[in-house]
């Protein structure tokens, strides 16, 4: 594997290269979900790419920025283990300048759901990974649907800027316990971790009652609510894969998102319908 930290190493790579390329963009602590990303990419492209950069645009003032995890060393591990061709891991000095040229998101999709709770953090993820892409030049990028929203809006930017691209979402990965793989899981002790558990059964119970037939988005919230009950929720929404309101579930075409807070940490978590 090689570790590449100067950008114009990269492009000379990529640019000159006639092999597919599989992109996976992380800000490092990586975990399962990650590797089941890279496994995805090493199994359709000939050369694998991955990139750690904790991006300073897409967190809000009083966010997590400075404290985010940082494991280079186990990622660095990671990342060969699973079969990595080439790590990228710039510094922000070489990602951005002073006065950038900035992209936004999408004034509807871009700001419903966590566009509306985290103002601006969206224009951030797209300035990132459309940077990203033009230095890595992918033939296939995949990103996990976890972060539900992210990946609609980056398949959106892929589509109205004409990128030849193709956007890969990739299933959510759970621990033994139905916790959503996340890097900031380490942020939760013991007794918030158990708490947490709460989050995948409330999308389990509202599983289990649309088998049953019941489509009613207010009854299934409620369900969810109660089992969520004594933790701090931030927003339960059931909306269509392109974000947008719908008046029942309609069955492959339903995404149910949940954010939460357990003590300080924001988690977030969905189930694609």
């Amino acid at each position: 594997m090689k570790i590449i930290t100067d950008k114009q190493e990269l492009q000379n790579i990529t640019k000159n290269t006639i092999q597919t390329i599989g992109f996976i963009p992380t800000m490092g602590a990586l975990h399962e979900g990650h590797i089941s990303l890279i496994k995805k990419a090493r199994g359709e492209n000939e050369l694998v790419i991955v990139s750690i950069f904790v991006n300073p645009t897409q967190f809000l003032a009083g966010e997590d920025f400075d404290k985010y995890p940082k494991r280079d060393i186990a990622d660095k591990k990671i990342c060969e283990l699973a079969g990595v061709d080439i790590l990228f891991m710039p510094n922000i000095d070489m990602m951005y300048e002073k006065d950038e040229v900035t992209i936004k998101a999408p004034n509807i999709r871009g700001f419903v759901l966590d566009g509306f709770k985290r103002p601006g953090h969206f224009d951030g993820v797209l300035q990132i990974v459309l940077k990203l892409f033009n230095l890595v030049r992918p033939t296939n990028a995949y990103f996990g649907r976890k972060d539900a929203q992210q990946v609609i809006l980056i398949k959106q930017m892929v589509e109205n800027l004409f990128l030849p691209i193709n956007v890969v979402d990739c299933p959510l990965i759970r621990d033994n316990n139905g916790l959503a793989l996340s890097s900031r899981n380490a942020y939760l002790s013991v007794t918030e971790k158990e708490e947490a558990l709460k989050i995948s059964r409330s999308l389990q119970n509202a599983t289990k009652l649309i088998v049953a037939g019941n489509l009613k988005i207010d009854e299934i919230k409620k369900a969810m609510m109660e089992t969520l009950k004594g933790i701090d929720v931030e927003y339960i929404e059931i909306v269509s894969r392109e974000l947008l309101i719908i008046e029942q579930i309609e069955l492959k075409n339903t995404i149910i998102l949940v954010v939460v807070k357990i003590g300080a940490t924001r988690l977030i978590d969905n189930i694609w319908i």
